[in-house]
């Protein structure tokens, strides 16, 4: 029986992923640049912007002279058109085939594009197609020093001058980009100001899990009103993107696995952007092949002999669930666990209170795992006394099914009976196992959502939790708990049936071959557990049954 459970219970979580990802596979189909998309993007014209709008493509990316900064966190490099903030790369998390590879988040070369760019919008106000200066071409974060600022400045109307200042701090993922605007003619000056994230629709490259699960990768916008709102590019191609275009609250980004770029609009501790006449928000597909996502500030009129500074911070960084919590209302929910929120992050939320403890996200799964076999062990200890009763009664069953041969009806009739009279619920033991359901899937979307698990090891040749066994390992002690689960079972009365018993454990053990570490490992803990527990609640039956004293006749 408890095999058979556990075959259904690996059918079932299969058959959920599988649908999910079909569901996912037409909500979110993936857009494919194509070799004439990207020459528009590197060859093409750059249409007007309509007034009081951000430029309506990329148009061709200009390479000039490159600024490059290194902090704690980032390698960037700035480039003097635009000020464009054009490559990234995160110091703390490795590529994919290269964990000592700084990960490149933000690039304008190779196949894939993505850069953040902003810029001005009023009469001869500089853009992102406009040259800057800066009196350095590289900025350092000193020790001891908390932040670096990176000053470029550009030619406006007679009169105005405009600088635009890229902030980097130490230990944070937001960078603070303001713009300094000194209008030193007789008139008042008018002028918006334009920050986006541009890049193609690309699916990056390990955004998929197994079983075909994927994560989202697209903008999103939240607000206070609408709360979190992803839009797919496909949505966009159609220009059909339902979002809030006005607030004045929240933040806009880009997404992807494990990593987000976002400008902040309200900030956590600091007054929103905007004031009392809010920011627009602005998804487009770009003539070009790329996509934008945006948000166009409306300033204040600049006195006349006056200075005006604004500040909106960006956010480029992994999706760690500590980080995104400190920086905006709702910044939390980038990090896709799918439909499955409500489980996966209270269990990631356990997972990383006992890493605070242990340091170590392998010890802390094996610890989760034994919590949770802590708080179901009454359901268990139910489920191994129904289990333990009835490999007590296979013998009569065989008697049952030998009086009754082929006549099915009445030996069904006479099972049923005999657990009647025994008082043994041969469903006792599902509950247990429908109640690990949605934790393995919840634990799985934590591993497949959580860049915290991002290669992170465990031990010996167990490099990155996120990923499969490269030996093997756990999967092989995986299957040979599965068998011994099979031996403590009731047998099937079915000779062909408990053949099928004994394969099937090895049929469906392949699977996890497949499966991230980190979640093998969840399951042969899990696996050696249940088997502690069933082989000492049997003993104890045994036991009691060996103490009980044998009833004479009368005579």
């Amino acid at each position: 029986m408890d095999t058979k459970r556990l075959i259904l219970f690996i059918a079932l979580s299969f058959g959920i992923l599988f649908f999910w990802q079909k569901w996912m596979e037409q909500r979110y189909p993936q857009i494919k640049t194509t070799p004439a998309a990207t020459a528009s993007a590197t060859n093409g014209s750059t249409p007007q912007a309509a007034p009081g709008q951000a430029p309506q493509d990329a148009g061709r990316l200009q390479r000039g002279q490159r600024i490059t900064v290194k902090t704690d966190l980032f390698n960037a490099e700035i480039d003097t058109t635009g000020a464009d903030l054009r490559r990234v790369e995160l110091l703390k998390h490795g590529m994919i085939d290269n964990a000592k590879k700084p990960f490149a988040l933000l690039q304008d070369e190779g196949e894939h594009i993505y850069v953040a760019q902003t810029g001005l919008i009023g009469a001869g106000l500089p853009t992102h197609k406009s040259t800057f200066t800066s009196t350095q071409s590289a900025y350092q974060l000193a020790d001891g020093q908390n932040e670096v600022a990176v000053r470029l400045e550009a030619a406006g109307p007679d009169g105005v001058k405009i600088a635009k200042v890229y902030t980097f701090k130490r230990n944070s993922y937001l960078i603070d980009v303001k713009y300094e605007i000194v209008n030193g003619t007789s008139k008042p000056l008018t002028a918006s100001a334009y920050f986006r994230l541009l890049r193609d629709g690309k699916t990056p490259e390990g955004s998929g899990g197994h079983m075909g699960a994927t994560t989202f990768t697209g903008p999103a916008v939240y607000t206070d009103k609408k709360k979190f709102q992803k839009v797919d590019f496909s949505k966009l191609d159609k220009g059909e993107g339902d979002y809030e275009q006005t607030a004045k609250d929240g933040w806009v980004a880009m997404l992807q696995h494990y990593f987000a770029t976002a400008w902040i609009v309200s900030p956590v501790g600091a007054p929103a952007v905007g004031g009392a006449n809010g920011v627009r928000y602005e998804l487009k597909k770009l003539p070009d092949g790329l996509y934008s996502a945006g948000v166009i500030v409306d300033l204040p009129a600049v006195a006349a002999n006056a200075k005006y500074e604004t500040t909106v911070p960006l956010f480029v960084g992994p999706e760690e669930t500590r980080v995104l919590e400190t920086v905006s209302q709702g910044f939390d929910l980038i990090k896709d666990y799918g439909i499955f929120t409500i489980f996966s992050k209270p269990i990631f939320a356990v997972m990383d209170f006992i890493h605070k403890i242990v340091g170590n996200w392998g010890w802390s799964i094996i610890l989760l795992t034994m919590l949770i076999k802590a708080m179901f062990f009454p359901l268990a200890a139910a489920s191994y006394r129904s289990m333990a009763k009835m490999r007590k009664l296979a013998p009569r069953m065989e008697q049952l099914k030998a009086k009754h041969g082929d006549d099915k009806m009445k030996f069904q009739q006479a099972v049923m009976e005999m657990y009647k009279t025994e008082k043994v619920n041969p469903l006792g033991g599902c509950l247990p196992m429908l109640v690990q359901i949605p934790v393995f899937i919840a634990l799985y979307w934590a591993l497949l959502a959580s860049v915290e698990l991002r290669q992170a090891p465990w031990m010996f040749w167990i490099t990155d939790l996120s990923v499969k066994d490269p030996y093997y390992v756990l999967p092989v002690l995986m299957t040979i708990s599965m068998y011994i689960q099979t031996s403590l079972s009731p047998p099937p009365p079915d000779p062909m049936q408990a053949k099928m018993m004994k394969i099937m454990p090895l049929m469906f053990s392949v699977f996890f071959f497949f499966f991230p570490a980190g979640l093998v490992l969840y399951w042969v803990v899990n696996n050696v557990i249940s088997i502690t527990q069933q082989w000492f609640i049997t003993r104890q039956i045994e036991k009691a049954d060996n103490d009980k004293p044998v009833k004479l006749a009368k005579t």
